[in-house]
């Protein structure tokens, strides 16, 4: 049963025609234009020198520090053509740079001008480091406060010093001066998330909030995250694509005596009966007051706790300038949020069921239909969509589908295009990344499947990561134990063969929000602890540049454990959520320990009892055969 209490749907199979079709929820434009790359730069470079700037930053972000942000804040893809989620672009009156993480390394040298940007590893090569070695002394390096977070500006403004130059705050974007076809911010409408399928009501939240409030020597807390204020108020929107969070600040009292709540959002999304049901919660101020409240609490000298990791640089400055006290701390509603409650638990197992059924669909008919090599990546796209349209219950997908066949899968967070769009080739592997978003949970998956008979290299280098991704899932581990203690876990059989893969092992989701949630995440740099209530991605990878990409990607949940004879600590484990089969083709059983194959046999068998009943007969004929066991494989 799902949390609405319907009974989940059996889905019917469309017909190959059918197939065919427009999706709804993703589109396939080249948005990337390298052609457009120089004259925005020099038009940028002279609005730069016109406001005696000898530099700018273009980070990848809005003013409410989103992965994912509104076509009016793709700044960084406009000048660049660079379509990533995350960058930032250094242009200097002579020479400019985008800065990118592992993920995006090829993608970015396929997408920028590098007549005009080099490309580099942000890791390797950090932003800081650059200006330190490449800004002149007496330069001025402009950049927006509110597009770089107080822990972001900090570090920019010592390499700055360290060079002799100075980082200056620039109130209006220069970008902005220059673009001039600039879609307008967005105005979707604001609607309620039902508390059956959220599982507490707002009030209850505001009153937890209070309390956690109360440990900290802090006046009023400023909630900067658009997820964790539509999380906070229960409240979904349509500002974002794919990620249904409300564009939103609020301002918090840690009690009655310092006021109520205020919720700042652009009045045009809110409808009578919204705006009625929110003013019970809050004061409903629009966008325009946020920095005059701002400033008034700085002029009564409250102490003001703010993110300083996701919190816009301009709150800060808003606040201490007027007189106000910065409580640096982390947001106590992001830690709240990440814990599902029994009810967001129960919807995501019911979610993860219904679009398992989708995805396998999708995986047999992809089985029927690629192996004649008429597929296309977009042909691959468009129908897994319709199967999880086909659910009746989906609301978007929870990001652009990812669809990689051949050397494109080895392009981690590949998009494709009309421009890209590849034919699915015998013998290749073909790497399909995608999920839903359903009002009781966000779902996220990853399958590498062989088209035709895959190489022994292939099946090797699958295996490794199959293996990585079981000891994530087998994993044991104390409270207080952080993602980056278990990363390694998945790492250990690549490294062994001197592989490795260029992203983290798994990040946070949400329940019906944004499918990458803090604060833990499973990666070398994931400090916060593991709880119990958590969903987290298990997703190790390996991708050979030219070649393939591989990926197996399981949501799990953080719960207690099995007992252990004489454990001296708390234990927790996780429940993998997903259901969809692995490609068993791809995997060299000598390669596995006894407990790997045991655990493969076991989860598909889970696979095959849970999602049998869902589908149609054919795809259960298939299913049958995928989920055997490896020893009759």
């Amino acid at each position: 049963m799902c949390a609405g209490g319907a009974p989940l749907p059996h889905i019917a199979c469309p017909s190959r025609l059918r197939l065919m079709f427009e999706a709804h929820f993703q589109t396939f434009d080249d948005r990337s234009d390298r052609s457009a790359g120089a004259p925005r730069v020099r038009a940028l470079r002279a609005e730069l020198e016109r406001r005696g700037l000898d530099g700018f930053l273009v980070p990848r972000a809005d003013r409410y520090q989103n992965e994912y942000v509104p076509p009016c804040a793709e700044r960084l893809a406009w000048l660049t053509g660079f379509t990533g989620s995350a960058g930032v672009a250094l242009v200097l009156a002579d020479r400019a740079v985008l800065f990118v993480d592992g993920r995006y390394l090829v993608q970015a040298g396929k997408e920028v001008d590098n007549s005009i940007f080099a490309v580099e590893h942000f890791v390797e090569h950090p932003v800081t480091e650059w200006i330190e070695s490449n800004l002149r002394a007496g330069a001025k390096l402009g950049y927006s406060p509110w597009l770089h977070t107080v822990d972001g500006a900090e570090p920019l403004a010592k390499a700055c010093a360290a060079a002799g130059a100075s980082l200056v705050a620039v109130d209006n974007n220069p970008i902005d001066a220059i673009w001039a076809e600039r879609p307008a911010p967005p105005s979707g409408a604001v609607v309620l998330h039902d508390v059956r399928y959220a599982g507490e009501e707002a009030d209850e939240k505001l009153a937890r909030l209070n309390i956690e409030l109360g440990k900290f020597a802090a006046d009023a807390l400023v909630v900067c995250d658009p997820q964790a204020v539509s999380w906070l108020f229960n409240i979904r929107g349509a500002d974002i694509p794919h990620i249904p969070v409300v564009l939103a600040f609020a301002l918090v009292p840690k009690d009655a005596k310092n006021g109520r709540p205020a919720l700042y959002i652009d009045s045009r999304k809110l409808g009578n009966d919204i705006r009625g049901r929110l003013e019970t919660l809050a004061e409903v101020r629009s966008s325009n007051d946020f920095e005059r409240d701002l400033a008034a609490l700085g002029r009564e000298q409250k102490a003001v706790r703010l993110d300083p990791v996701g919190c816009p640089q301009a709150i800060a400055r808003l606040v201490a300038e007027s007189g106000g006290k910065i409580v640096p701390g982390s947001d106590p509603v992001a830690a709240m949020k990440a814990v599902k409650n029994a009810v967001e638990i129960a919807g995501a197992r019911a979610a993860h069921a219904r679009d398992g059924a989708a995805v396998t669909r999708f995986l047999a008919w992809f089985h029927r239909e690629a192996p004649a090599g008429r597929l296309t990546e977009i042909d691959a796209v468009e129908a897994l969509e319709s199967f999880r349209r086909d659910t009746g219950l989906l609301k978007d997908v929870s990001f652009p589908t990812i669809a990689g066949a051949g050397p494109n899968g080895a392009i981690v967070h590949y998009r494709v295009s009309r421009a890209s769009n590849r034919r699915i080739a015998p013998g290749e592997l073909f790497l399909i990344d995608s999920g839903g978003q359903y009002e009781d949970g966000t779902t996220d998956v990853t399958r590498t499947v062989a088209v035709g008979m895959p190489s022994a290299d292939m099946r090797q280098n699958l295996t490794r990561v199959l293996k990585g991704h079981i000891a994530i899932a087998r994993a044991v581990f104390p409270d207080g134990t952080s993602g980056a203690q278990l990363d390694s876990f998945a790492r250990q059989f690549l490294w062994q063969a001197g592989l490795d893969f260029d992203h983290g092992t798994g990040h946070g989701v949400g329940s019906y929000l944004s499918v990458h949630e803090g604060p833990a995440r499973i990666a070398k740099r994931g400090d916060a602890a593991l709880k119990r209530g958590m969903v987290l991605s298990n997703e190790p990878g390996y991708y050979r540049p030219g070649a393939y990409g591989i990926r197996i990607e399981n949501l799990v949940l953080v719960i207690e454990a099995p007992p252990v004879a004489g454990a001296e600590k708390p234990l927790n484990a996780f429940e993998t959520l997903t259901l969809a089969p692995i490609d068993r083709s791809l995997v060299e059983s000598a390669m596995l320990a006894a407990q790997e194959s045991t655990w493969l046999d076991a989860y598909h068998a889970r696979v095959r009892e849970t999602l049998s009943p869902l589908v149609d007969a054919e795809t259960r004929e298939w299913l049958d055969a995928a989920t055997a066991p490896l020893t009759r494989g």
